[in-house]
């Protein structure tokens, strides 16, 4: 009776090996299930990425506004008649002169 018992034991423990530590195993799906986790967060990022340059094409394509946005900033470049001011701030800084009392 022992000898079936241990018999078993050991059947159930060899059946049980697959499941825990083969190839197709629950240690092995978990593992996947968290790198497709961390890729579709990876895609999510890039597909908002995509999505930001591809509403930017499509209003350079379409638009003035935008290319006249990017001459601006990016150019420094102005329409016709338009006047443009620099500020320049000044590196030195400003001393006061001592006060002198004048009596």
């Amino acid at each position: 009776m022992k000898a079936l018992t241990l018999i078993f034991v050991i059947l159930i423990a060899l059946l049980q090996y697959p499941l825990w530590l083969g190839k197709g195993s629950w240690l092995r799906v978990w593992d996947l299930s968290s790198q497709i986790k961390v890729q579709q967060d990876k895609n999510a990022a890039l597909k908002a990425r995509n999505d930001t340059i591809d509403a930017e094409v499509r209003d350079l394509k379409s638009g003035r506004a935008a290319i006249e946005e990017r001459a601006r900033s990016e150019l420094g470049m102005v329409k016709q008649d338009e006047v443009f001011y620099q500020v320049l701030e000044n590196s030195m800084p400003k001393t006061t002169a001592p006060a002198t009392a004048a009596e």
